[in-house]
């Protein structure tokens, strides 16, 4: 029995489950119950029956499930996995801008710490970012901690007053206008595909514009057959398996070390020993379930 029969086998005998973010490694992706992106993994998270659930992504990802979820054992196969950018927001700038203005909705990105969460009115992805705050009622939108996705939902929405935070994907923000123009130059055929956490002049000069769910289904819907993907490698697993007659060109800098980190090894052991378990302070996590929820409950309208 090799160890993805093995983890599958332990999935059964504990009642777990597998959630796998696009970025993690194809091989990881292949043993996961469910494989998406971050608004689709946290939506799912809620309707699993499952006593054990194991976030293969960043740490972010796994509290995040966790506060959805106090009932439910949520594993995270690496603890040292973490995502640089949920670190960027602070806690005292968000204090001066709810006292700069009245009329504020502090909005933060899911990639971010449970007690950033806690201090937040609402929580996006970057699939669902745009219709959630186009849909709150004040004008005063401060996005936290990811700066470009503000700046491109800023874009869309000229009547929000919409105040970036400071925060970035270095994966993302790696990714250069002289990197898609070189790529441009080289497969002048293809179309430029985009996560919105790339840099604003990137998104400016790409074809399509959207989340790692939204670039998978607009390559297979797209007539194209070769495309420039600007985001993280680790999506070109799925992009391949569902479109074995298209090619598809990453950018060198999209790799995402902290995603890197899980392997089948990490997966099989915190199976096995149960101790790498997402835990949450009780307040911040009462608090922050409130940014969570009406995510979700967004989504419903």
């Amino acid at each position: 029995m090799n160890l993805s029969q093995k983890i599958r086998e332990l999935c059964k005998e504990k009642d777990a489950a597998i959630l796998a973010h696009y970025y993690v490694d194809g091989e990881i992706q292949d043993i996961a119950d469910y494989v998406g992106d971050s608004f689709y993994l946290a939506n799912m998270v809620k309707k699993l029956p499952n006593k054990v659930i194991v976030f293969c992504g960043v740490t972010f990802m796994g509290e995040s499930a966790s506060i959805i979820n106090p009932d439910k054992k949520v594993l995270i196969p690496d603890m040292s996995a973490e995502c640089p950018m949920a670190g960027m927001a602070d806690k005292k700038e968000i204090i001066a801008m709810r006292e700069k203005y009245e009329d504020l909705a502090v909005v933060c990105y899911i990639n971010s710490s449970a007690k950033t969460k806690a201090l937040c009115d609402v929580c996006v992805t970057s699939s669902n970012a745009l219709n959630i705050v186009k849909a709150l009622p004040q004008k005063n939108i401060y996005m936290i901690p990811d700066g470009n996705l503000a700046r491109w939902i800023a874009g869309k929405l000229p009547d929000k007053n919409i105040i970036p935070g400071r925060g970035y994907c270095y994966v993302h923000h790696g990714i250069m206008v002289d990197d898609v123009l070189k790529a441009k130059k080289e497969h002048p055929e293809a179309q430029v595909l985009t996560h919105p956490e790339c840099r604003i002049e990137v998104c400016e000069i790409s074809d399509y514009v959207g989340s790692t769910s939204d670039i998978i289904r607009f390559a297979s819907e797209s007539s194209c057959k070769e495309f420039i993907v600007c985001t993280e490698i680790g999506v070109s697993h799925k992009l391949n398996a569902q479109n074995p007659q298209k090619t598809f060109h990453f950018i060198k800098k999209g790799v995402c070390n902290s995603m890197r980190k899980l392997t089948l090894e990490s997966v099989y052991d915190c199976l096995i020993n149960e101790n790498t378990v997402a835990e949450i302070d009780d307040n911040i996590s009462r608090q922050a379930i409130h940014s969570l929820n009406r995510m979700l409950d967004f989504a419903r309208i």
